[in-house]
């Protein structure tokens, strides 16, 4: 039972649960704000908070008051989930994402591959090489922030997965490798899909998941941050630098003559670019 005079907020899935002050000040350091700020900002929200307010509607507050305060560094950290959302509709942008990622700690990376299985060909999202590994990886987009993967996608990708290490073994240059298989996705699991992945030896990657090496950690650490965390882009304008195949911050700032190609005044080429390179520093 709920207790009285306890703030309920209303999760993306419909449940409810206690407004938790120290997760958010937690999730605001986490993206680099400080914790006297974490806490300001913190006490600014919970004056605006009711019953039955949505995590989104927190979320937007929060974000809101980083970019009053110019913080858009902190700002654009704060809003990676929706960020990675936002590389849709195709999904092709967040396989690119991926990839990016595989490079980062080491790999050559190739990307909308196409392998020749023992029964059949198998098209791959992203194939990760370094000396001794080779990794396949399929990428699961949600558009949804309400969207999970459930058991049934790791239980195919496992059985396309194992078709193409059987063809693998056909070759001796294989035999030696230590070949790794992935799912990653921009979402969660079911717990039924990570307890078949767990038993099955498939590693998994989601937004939260695992701890201490989910997608959200991954991109921190390496600083991949999408051009759909910049403020000072509208929608349309991240979908045409998308479009141009640019991903991350930091491949804009390599090539910011992307964005006059596609017809940007100086003035908004400048703002994005000096953004862009707080997001990345």
């Amino acid at each position: 039972m709920e207790s009285t005079g306890q703030i309920f907020i209303t999760k993306a899935n419909g449940e409810r649960e206690a407004f938790d002050k120290d997760k958010m000040i937690l999730a605001l350091k986490n993206s680099g704000v400080s914790e006297a700020e974490s806490n300001r900002i913190v006490g600014e929200v919970e004056k605006r908070l009711y019953d039955g307010i949505t995590t989104r509607k927190i979320y937007q507050i929060a974000y809101g008051l980083l970019k009053k305060k110019k913080s858009y560094r902190e700002a654009g950290r704060y809003r990676l989930k929706k960020a990675i959302f936002e590389l849709g509709p195709s999904g092709f942008p967040f396989e690119i994402l991926v990839g990016k990622l595989f490079e980062y700690f080491g790999y050559e990376v190739k990307t909308g591959q196409t392998l020749q299985g023992k029964c059949v060909q198998h098209e791959v999202d992203v194939v990760a090489i370094k000396p001794g590994e080779q990794v396949i990886v399929e990428c699961k987009f949600h558009h949804d922030y309400r969207g999970k993967t459930n058991v049934q996608v790791p239980l195919y990708i496992h059985s396309r997965f194992r078709d193409i290490k059987n063809k693998w073994l056909e070759d001796e240059k294989y035999r030696q490798l230590n070949v790794r298989e992935y799912v990653v996705t921009n979402s969660r699991f079911t717990l039924d899909a990570i307890q078949f992945a767990e038993c099955a030896g498939l590693e998994l990657i989601s937004w939260d998941y695992p701890k201490n090496a989910s997608l959200k950690y991954f991109v921190d650490q390496a600083g991949f941050h999408p051009i759909t965390s910049l403020h000072s882009l509208n929608k349309t304008q991240k979908r045409m630098i998308l479009d141009e195949g640019i991903v991350l911050c930091r491949e804009l700032v390599q090539k910011p003559d992307i964005m006059r190609k596609l017809g940007f005044s100086e003035q908004i080429v400048t703002k994005v670019i000096r953004e862009a390179e707080i997001m990345i520093r």
